[in-house]
């Protein structure tokens, strides 16, 4: 890229210099050839003088914006751009600052910008939800070929085991007990487990296998009197009728705490739960107890061979769907996406709370950002070699520049000419112009 640029810049240049070589030539053949006595000649002087004057202005002007003409330092205002470039610097981080990264001004520009409606219109183009399945699957398999080095899975493997012998077990658990049971959410997991039970105990197959048990444990414990009752009445019968009344008297009982706030199977619950978290946030032998049981499961070489044989399947099959076309997870991702992208087309207030969080965002972060990088940009152009400076300026607006030279030589041939057909013609001119 650069060399193309330092061609195209080269081939103004010569450009530029052939016109003003040109004009050197029209002038000095004009003048000969009006010394000559050839009328037409006055013309092409004009004009060649003209363009010269025109050529030469144009191509100081450039040259001073980058360096000494001619190498010569005496002459004032040259080297412009070298002898300003702290100045530049501060402005242009100035600029950018202010203008792009003043909190106010960005968040006009989003705002007009409209990020949830244009993400919303981005998640419906099924073509791009494709490409951008399709890449993430790529980076997905990319991502396992990293990691399946073995030198970075032992490093990983041990950043974890870090990790967990640091974890304050007992206060996480703590603390999850203490979000659980807040605001009564303990009392609806209690009134759910009761539920269920109460569903388990009415099945016919579960008193079977409740009288089952009964029938045998009696068998074995008093086989006398279990022959005895069998000569009057059976005992399987017995069983079946006794297990029949148990279950009734436990799904009464599990009615009566479902119905009843106050029971004392609740009252308990909340005791033990609030006994519980007081001692995982405050007991030191518990907490102690706790983290040396996670330290001895943890050492254990049978866990540590569970967790990285599951680890293996986990990424044998995470690369095995990401290898394939029609991937389970690309496809769901998609899917996610698509939904999310209707949802969002269809939910002004969803798109209106999107926005409002993403202005928020960028306007604090355009405040923690602006004056770090206004500074950033002013020491990296204050640290620039005036050498190195010069040369990306004029490799990026350089070519302009000649064109520049190039018009200046162009129009002071037109200038010329008009002002030699003035001369001329126009009878009005006072005869001490000619």
């Amino acid at each position: 890229m650069a060399r193309s640029r330092e061609g195209e810049l080269r081939s103004r240049r010569r450009l530029a210099g052939a016109l003003l070589a040109l004009a050197l030539l029209a002038a000095g053949g004009g003048a000969l050839l009006e010394s000559r006595g050839i009328a037409w000649a006055a013309w092409l002087r004009a004009a060649g003088e003209a363009a010269t004057v025109g050529g030469l202005a144009d191509w100081f002007a450039v040259v001073a914006l980058f360096r000494h003409p001619l190498g010569q330092r005496w002459i004032p205002h040259t080297a412009i751009i070298p002898a300003n470039k702290a100045r530049i610097a501060d402005n242009l981080a100035g600029f950018v600052r202010d203008q792009f990264l003043e909190p106010q001004a960005l968040v006009a520009r989003l705002r007009l910008f409209d990020p949830a409606e244009r993400l919303a219109q981005w998640l419906v183009e099924p073509a791009r939800l494709d490409a951008f399945a399709r890449r993430a699957r790529q980076l997905g398999l990319r991502a396992l070929d990293w990691l399946d080095d073995t030198r970075l899975r032992e490093a990983s493997r041990r950043l974890l085991l870090d990790a967990l012998q640091r974890w304050d077990a007992a206060r996480s658990a703590g603390q999850l007990l203490e979000l659980l049971t807040r605001d009564g959410r303990h009392q609806q997991l209690l009134d759910e487990a009761l539920g269920r039970v109460g569903d388990y105990l009415a099945r016919d197959e579960v008193k079977q296998r409740l009288s089952a048990l009964m029938v045998r444990h009696a068998r074995q414990q008093w086989p006398a009197v279990t022959a005895l009752v069998d000569s009057v009445k059976s005992v399987d019968s017995m069983g079946d009728y006794l297990a029949d009344r148990l279950a009734r008297a436990l799904l009464q009982e599990l009615q009566d705490i479902l119905q009843q706030p106050e029971h004392p199977v609740r009252a308990d619950y909340d005791d033990k739960a609030r006994q519980w978290i007081e001692r995982l946030l405050g007991d030191p032998a518990l907490q102690q107890q706790l983290q040396d049981l996670k330290a001895r499961l943890l050492d254990q070489p049978t866990v540590q061979a569970y967790a990285d044989a599951l680890a293996r399947e986990a990424r044998d099959w995470l690369a095995a769907d990401l290898a394939r076309e029609d991937s389970t997870l690309a496809v769901r991702l998609r899917d996610a996406l698509a939904a999310f992208g209707g949802s969002l087309g269809a939910d002004p207030a969803l798109r209106q709370a999107i926005n409002e969080h993403v202005l928020d965002g960028a306007s604090r972060l355009a405040v923690q950002l602006r004056d770090a990088l206004g500074a950033h940009i002013a020491h990296t152009v204050r640290a620039w070699d005036d050498a190195t400076m010069v040369r990306e300026l004029e490799l990026s607006i350089g070519k302009d520049l000649q064109a520049i030279r190039l018009n200046g030589t162009l129009v002071g041939a037109l200038a010329g000419l008009a002002l030699h057909a003035v001369l001329q013609w126009a009878p009005v001119v006072p005869s001490w112009l000619h």
